[in-house]
């Protein structure tokens, strides 16, 4: 798996839990959803995020950019 993917599914899954802690547990959960919906939406304009800097140092390898003849 790629960095990228990996990042997808560590959101996604942070944001699933989020939203039923928050549903279940104490709506303040949801302070956590926003936090990473907005981390999401900085990382598309600055390509930088935090979690790609851990996996980077886990050696997780990124996509492989595609060649055009």
């Amino acid at each position: 798996m790629t960095i990228e993917r990996i990042l997808r599914g560590i959101a996604g899954f942070f944001i699933f839990v989020s939203v039923l802690l928050g549903h279940y547990h104490s709506p303040y959960w949801l302070f956590f959803t926003a936090f990473v919906g907005l981390n999401l939406l900085q990382s598309a304009f600055t390509n930088w995020c935090p979690m790609m800097t851990i996996l980077k140092k886990l050696r997780f390898k990124g996509a492989q950019k595609c060649q055009t003849e």
